[in-house]
């Protein structure tokens, strides 16, 4: 027995509706009519809405009708009924119904519906949503609503819908079937055909045919990967994920990173016999998609607002002190920072994207990173923007690579085909997506994603794949300096253990300080102990919800994209002229290069502020108010971490030469190979007139040369070599 597909077909008969009375149980044929009568009669407010749509997309050539279910139980609630609980039965109803209408339409009178073409119903419902991880054996066959992640989408393939087979003796022909999804056709054991007969007394023998496949008639069909929604995942648990069938002109519809609901007929098909699979009973299973609606559009925005809510935010941005206000809602239990605060809320709005005349794109997104000692609340401040971003994700640099972050090739198992699965920034499109620990990743990792940052694009070539993904992502990371501590004795260079080219893609560079102040340390106490005693204090009260900010950040992305005005563009350009020569008389000063540059990316970087501090407001141009405070963002941020440690430069050179004195002594007490007690050795320098802080610098700086080497449990140092 030949099997065609990845299941078999089964010949069944089957009740289309709940069994009633004999008088009142429907035919296939009333079905159809009243399929037909709904597209026909079905109107809101004298407007024909199914009739009319369906006349423009004949006229459009594009044989497809989209339909609310919602409409159809206001129509005839037992035929929404019968479409939810057997949907693969009265689909084909419909669309024949659609196929007749359009028939109608182009008045082909005498055409046979044959030689119409086949329409595809799309449904989309306001239903309530299943969860991936609670789709069950009681959902199979029936009409369900879920919603996730594009990981994945497979090239176009070809599906057979009707396949024509040919009998190998008696030359006979005839169709068989499909159904849709990834179910297959049994091919008969015995000819039934009997064409000439009695030239072959014995019949035509066993399993005669064979598909003709150039007779065969097929449809475009896609495989889809749809993965849960971070926001539904327990914690501690993989997210999962579902195969998803789509055909005709739901096809090429998403792509991974996507953010899609899905209306589909929950179905299962045998998978190929493998390792725990090749028991008969057992089915995998699949959603064969009816309806795909993306709930963002191509930049990653939602596109369809209520005017309630349009209202309420038009309001919300005319609210005074509306700048100060975000901030303060952004992580609101954490104390003070509230310059790195008003920095995150210009990252989560974002500045505005541009396209030169010569193709050539500028990108709109902000990039900060926060580099501070341990417990300046980093990880904290990501996680927030996580949840408070209509689209994030959030990794941490240790446990990512750099597959993981941009793209990786997938081999599909049943076809052996390549394909992409998108990454954290790919995921990320149109987002924030936040890095933890990323003085933690491998260079080469972090390399991966200098295109994404500037270019926004991750371009792949792998395994005969070439190709070029969008990643349209902010980037908010949190790092450690060099030494775990940030070390004032040290320049910004020192203790920033990140190459220039990463450096320079970050709009705004903040510098976290766990500084010892014993006012500053009772307030904060203070303040945590309020948090808690779960007794917030004022400056722990959020102004707005987290879901209201969400909408309000996608609201404005949709609706704003300011510019510049001339007036705040000449002072711009002016000020940052002064910042570059500032900068370039510093270094001559010190007669080192600073690691954090100021280059022309620096002066987009306060453009993209301005223009998020006006998107803001919903503001059409960005003024000079706006760039002022755009600036002072920015010698908060990326200018302070330039000036670290030079405003008091003479005080840091002198102690940066005395740690080298102190390192000279210790070379003269210590031969190489003897050994000496710690205590001892840092009693007779300070004897010698050496601060005690140069003297455990210079032990440690000796230790990471490993000229010098604890021993017993540090109560003694060894020189180990020159």
């Amino acid at each position: 027995m030949a099997n065609i597909g990845w299941d078999a077909g089964h010949t069944y008969t089957a009740q289309v509706l709940a069994p009633q009375n004999d008088g009142q149980q429907r035919s296939l044929d009333n079905i159809q009519e009243a399929f037909f009568s709904f597209i026909q009669h079905f109107h809101i407010n004298g407007v024909y809405i199914y009739r009319d749509q369906l006349r423009n997309n004949t006229m459009m050539r594009r044989h497809l009708l989209e339909v609310d279910v919602g409409d159809l139980i206001t129509f005839d609630q037992d035929l929404a009924h019968g479409l939810t609980n057997k949907p693969a039965e009265l689909l084909p109803l419909f669309e024949k119904a659609v196929q007749r209408h359009a028939k109608r339409i182009l008045h082909t009178g005498v055409a046979t519906e044959a030689e119409v073409e086949e329409y595809q119903v799309a449904l989309h419902s306001s239903a309530n949503m299943i969860k991936i991880r609670h789709l069950n054996a009681n959902s199979i066959s029936k009409l369900i609503r879920i919603s996730g992640i594009i990981i994945a989408a497979s090239p176009l393939t070809s599906k057979a819908t009707t396949v024509q087979i040919l009998c190998k003796s008696c030359k006979g022909t005839k169709r068989l079937p499909i159904q849709a999804g990834f179910s297959g056709i049994t091919m008969p054991r015995n000819c039934d055909l009997n064409v000439n007969a009695e030239a072959r007394p014995g019949g035509c023998g066993m399993d005669p045919y064979v598909v003709d496949h150039d007779k065969s008639k097929c449809v475009d069909q896609q495989i889809l990967k749809l993965q849960e929604s971070p926001d539904d995942v327990p914690v501690g648990e993989l997210p999962r994920h579902v195969l998803l069938s789509a055909d005709r002109e739901l096809t090429n519809r998403v792509v991974p990173g996507s953010r899609a609901t899905i209306m589909g007929i929950y179905s299962v098909f045998q998978s190929k016999p493998g390792k725990g699979n090749s028991a008969i009973a057992i089915r995998t299973p699949y959603i064969r998609v009816v309806g795909i609606n993306t709930e963002t559009d191509a930049t990653g925005r939602r596109r369809n607002f209520t005017n309630e809510e349009e209202e309420e935010f038009i309001a919300m941005s005319r609210e005074p002190n509306l700048y100060q206000k975000f901030a303060n809602s952004i992580a609101p239990s954490i104390f003070g920072n509230h310059d790195i605060k008003k920095a995150i809320s210009c990252l989560l709005f974002g500045g505005s994207k541009n396209v030169l005349p010569d193709g050539m794109k500028l990108r709109g997104d902000i990039n900060v990173l926060l580099l501070g000692d341990p417990g300046t609340a980093k990880s904290q401040l990501l996680k927030f923007v996580e949840k408070v971003s209509p689209i994030s994700v959030y990794t941490s640099g240790k446990g990512s690579s750099a597959a993981g972050l941009t793209a990786s090739v997938v081999r599909e198992p049943s076809t052996r085909e390549f394909y992409l699965e998108g990454g954290a920034m790919v995921l990320a499109d149109g987002g924030v997506v936040c890095i933890d620990e990323f003085d933690k990743m491998r260079d080469e990792d972090r390399v991966a994603i200098h295109e994404a940052m500037e270019q926004q694009t991750i371009s792949i070539a792998k395994a005969g794949i070439t190709t070029i993904l969008n990643s349209r992502t902010s980037v908010l990371a949190a790092a450690n300096p060099v030494f775990g501590r940030y070390d004032d004795m040290r320049s910004a260079g020192e203790n920033i253990d990140f190459q220039t080219t990463i450096l320079s893609r970050f709009d705004m560079i903040f510098i976290l300080k766990d500084e010892h102040n014993e006012g500053r340390d009772m307030t904060i106490a203070r303040h945590v102990m309020n948090v808690h005693m779960d007794r917030p204090s004022e400056t722990a009260a959020s102004e707005f919800s987290i879901e209201k900010m969400k909408n309000y950040i996608s609201y404005c992305k949709l609706k704003s994209a300011p510019r510049l005005t001339k007036e705040a563009a000449e002072k711009l350009s002016s000020h940052f002229v002064g910042i570059r020569s500032a900068v370039g008389h510093m270094q001559d000063m010190e007669g080192v290069r600073t690691s954090i540059p100021i280059t022309i990316r620096q002066l987009e970087a306060i453009i993209r502020i301005s223009e998020s501090l006006a998107k803001m407001t919903l503001s059409p141009r960005a003024t000079e108010e706006h760039v002022d405070e755009a600036i002072r963002l920015f010698k908060f941020s990326t200018m302070d971490a330039v000036n670290a440690g030079t405003s008091d430069g003479q005080t840091r050179q002198q102690g940066a030469e005395e740690v080298r004195h102190v390192e000279e002594a210790i070379r003269r007490r210590v031969a190489i190979g003897s050994q000496i007690p710690t205590a001892v050795l840092v009693r007779e320098l300070e004897t010698q007139g050496y601060n005690t802080r140069n003297i455990e610098r210079a032990i440690f700086m000796l230790e990471r040369q490993e000229v010098l080497q604890y021993t017993q449990m540090r109560k003694s140092v060894r020189r180990q070599r020159m």
